[in-house]
């Protein structure tokens, strides 16, 4: 008489130490993850009356009050351009990064009723605003051709440039998060901390004024470690791309990219190291 089949037992044990990422259990939860960004872009807008026209109000009421504030009181330099395509060009890529980096950074403390209920790669979390903030981007995006139609601004073929800009844009969003989500959970400041952090990166960021004012004072050495801020070149890149403001910046670029790589590896693994506590502690 045969015996009868043992049902197979699956055993799941915390990894310990510094882990390489387990991308093989991440394509097996790729439908998670698909679910997740579908959840985030429904529920972002819904019972609101505008609905994705938020998409494009938020950086065009921000485009309006830049363009008052700094192009016609502070009379910024906007390299030749009308200032509210200048700044619209910058406030695109960064309403990206700053909505996408706050919601990285909370996803852990945010959903934590999952986290601690059932098992699967918590780096989903994380990511999953780096992919789901494209549906924004998308819209906000499509209104810089109505400004340049307005300001009888002509396309050029450096557009072409734009999906490898978009490319290093998500990259730094990751990493960046990868290290505010990981350290939220264990640090609750993180949660306080974030708009402040947002507001500051932007004001470090070349959004209301030109980057050349840092070449202009501390020369191309200044230039080089102000590139290192990944979202520096992604700025200064789009505005090339779109409104042909210059040369594009590879030397920024080429900086910002490596250390966006840096901060993604370095996030990845530092998130992994903590990973095995975010149960225990969320």
């Amino acid at each position: 008489m045969a015996m009868p089949l043992k049902p197979e037992s699956i055993i799941i044990e915390p990894a310990r130490g510094w882990q390489v990422i387990n991308w093989r259990e991440l394509r097996e939860y790729r439908d998670l993850f698909y679910f997740l960004i579908d959840r985030d872009i429904k529920v972002l807008y819904k019972q609101t009356v505008l609905g994705f026209g938020w998409a494009i109000l938020r950086p065009v009421l921000s485009m309006v009050i830049f363009t008052v504030i700094f192009g016609g009181l502070a009379r910024v330099d906007s390299d030749g351009m009308p200032y509210a395509l200048f700044s619209y060009a910058a406030l695109v890529p960064w309403l990206y990064f700053s909505t996408a980096l706050s919601a990285s950074a909370l996803s852990l403390v945010n959903n934590t009723d999952m986290l601690t209920k059932v098992y699967f790669p918590r780096l989903i979390f994380p990511l999953t605003p780096v992919f789901s903030k494209l549906v924004d981007f998308v819209i906000s995006f499509a209104v810089v051709f109505v400004l340049m139609a307005w300001f009888h601004v002509a396309p050029t073929a450096r557009m072409l440039y734009l999906p490898l800009l978009i490319l290093l844009m998500m990259l730094a969003t990751a990493g960046i998060s990868l290290w505010f989500a990981a350290m939220s959970v264990h640090y609750r400041d993180v949660k306080h901390a974030m708009p402040f952090v947002t507001q500051i990166l932007m004001y470090a960021a070349p959004v209301v004024w030109s980057a050349a004012l840092i070449e202009e004072r501390f020369g191309q050495a200044g230039r080089l470690v102000f590139g290192l801020y990944p979202m520096v070149g992604v700025i200064e890149g789009f505005r090339v791309a779109l409104l042909d403001t210059g040369p594009m910046p590879w030397d920024m670029l080429a900086v910002g990219t490596a250390s966006a790589l840096l901060l993604f590896v370095t996030g990845l693994f530092y998130f992994r190291r903590m990973e095995v506590n975010f149960a225990d502690v969320a």
